[in-house]
């Protein structure tokens, strides 16, 4: 398969596309691959298929056995055949948040230097653990601050770096729980700003805004104990 096309641009909403197969399990593979797969904490794509005035809902998408978008029927209707051209729509209200959502955490990692233990992103709402024995003092002082860093509308970017480069640079990675997949000979980077303004580069595969003002106000809504040695931060979108 090509290079996914939620990967090359992630504003693309809906595209026409060829059944290449299907799994054991009932799952739909369609190229190009516009709906992103569970992974890195980011919720598959949902939407829905259409090919000779058919329509079928897709609950999510996992990835299958070699990375692969494998689009799960909401429910167990007649799959669209093999060689099949068919119309992929996503629920684009439903990524665009989890966009907003992924590139608000980059930037809360950024206002919380510390070591990230885990994390989650939704549809409006998201989450990081960290590494925090001791809780924030002033949560008002995290939000404003990640607030700011959202209002300078900073460009956010893509790069490439080899498994050697990353070897070599392990500080790019804020994650202690998931380590960014090796051998496949490159590894994708976020970049947040750029130039002087750059304020975050890490290992990444989601969807992201194009510029950091897109994602809007956020709030940090709660600061959870998980821990002697970790806090979950909370955010949502306003």
């Amino acid at each position: 398969m090509s290079d996914p096309l939620y990967r090359q641009d992630a504003y693309a909403r809906d595209v026409s596309g060829v059944v290449i197969g299907h799994t054991d399990e009932g799952g739909i593979l369609v190229e190009p691959e516009l709906f992103y797969p569970t992974g890195g904490g980011q919720p598959g794509d949902s939407g829905w298929l259409e090919w000779d005035g058919k329509r079928l809902s897709i609950a999510t998408t996992v990835k299958g056995e070699n990375g692969e978008s494998v689009l799960v029927p909401a429910e167990p209707e007649a799959l669209p055949p093999k060689g099949a051209h068919v119309v992929q729509v996503l629920d684009w209200e439903r990524r665009h948040k989890h966009m907003r959502v992924h590139s608000a955490l980059h930037l809360l990692s950024v206002i919380v230097p510390l070591p990230v233990t885990g994390g989650a992103i939704g549809a409006g709402t998201g989450r990081l653990d960290f590494k925090m024995p001791e809780p924030p003092q002033d949560v008002q002082v995290l939000e404003d601050s990640l607030n700011k860093l959202i209002d300078r509308d900073l460009e956010v970017t893509e790069g490439w770096i080899s498994d050697e480069e990353l070897s070599a640079n392990p500080g790019l990675v804020k994650t202690m729980s998931v380590q960014p997949p090796r051998g496949a000979g490159r590894i994708r980077l976020v970049r947040i700003g750029t130039g002087t303004e750059q304020v975050d580069l890490q290992p990444c595969g989601g969807t992201h805004v194009a510029r950091t003002g897109e994602i809007g106000t956020v709030r940090i809504t709660k600061v959870q104990n998980k821990g002697k040695q970790n806090r979950r931060i909370n955010i949502s979108l306003d």
